[in-house]
């Protein structure tokens, strides 16, 4: 593993995670945060196994992987825009590592979960093995997840670290961008941290960031499809 290079190295940080999976929650609600809260790039990683994505946003590029910090509530918040199937366990050895150099008091890491049919609201569940952590979100009214299958990042996660792992999930009922279930997330890490955001606005800014999301995963499909396309005719 390369060795991870940060520009700042606050201590006793909060560090919420968020990448790619279903319905795109954990990249919906982590850029949510990065747009409502002052942060400050202090690193950024990548895998060489990883896809090579990179997003151009104001005229500057936005890393696969990136790392922010914010100060008024002491949170590293980290942001992915490109997928990991097949590097979980490398992903997982990162943010372990970056939560030691931090000294890191806790992880939140951010999932959408299947469910079936369609729901008025998204709901929110939670796994950790701290149990009074566990009791702070069930008076918020979280669902405590007792059956489930994990997997991906989290998975990893949880298994690997050893530092105090939080597990939020929002059931999702579509593939494409949730921006109910991220919603909901926010939701619980509004109340949980004490962020004191205005919940108004929550569910237009993450419609907003999903049909983004929409345009750059349709983009993203074109130019796969063209570049399949050009390799066919050169190797015919």
């Amino acid at each position: 593993m390369q060795q991870i290079q940060l520009t700042k190295k606050p201590k006793n940080v909060t560090i919420i995670e968020g990448f790619p999976g279903f319905g795109l929650v954990g990249t919906i609600t982590t850029e949510y945060l990065l747009q409502h809260l002052k942060c400050e790039l202090i690193g950024t990683f990548w895998i060489e196994d990883m896809p090579a994505t990179v997003v151009v946003h104001d005229n500057e590029l936005v890393p696969p992987v990136g790392l922010y910090y914010n100060q008024e509530y002491n949170l590293v918040i980290i942001h992915a825009i490109t997928g990991t199937m097949g590097v979980e366990w490398a992903i997982a050895e990162y943010i372990d590592e970056v939560a030691k150099q931090l000294t890191a008091k806790e992880i939140i890491t951010i999932e959408g979960v299947g469910a079936p049919g369609e729901a008025p609201e998204s709901q929110a569940y939670v796994y950790t093995v701290n149990k009074k952590k566990l009791e702070s979100f069930k008076k918020l009214g979280v669902n405590v997840l007792k059956e489930g299958i994990i997997i991906g990042v989290t998975s990893a996660l949880l298994l690997k670290t050893k530092i105090d792992t939080i597990a939020l999930f929002a059931d999702t009922h579509s593939k494409l961008p949730d921006s109910k279930a991220a919603a909901k997330i926010i939701e619980v890490l509004d109340k949980y941290i004490g962020l004191k955001v205005d919940p108004k606005p929550l569910v237009q800014t993450a419609e907003r960031f999903e049909k983004k999301l929409q345009e750059l995963m349709e983009k993203s499909k074109v130019v796969t499809e063209e570049a399949k396309e050009k390799q066919m005719n050169y190797v015919g």
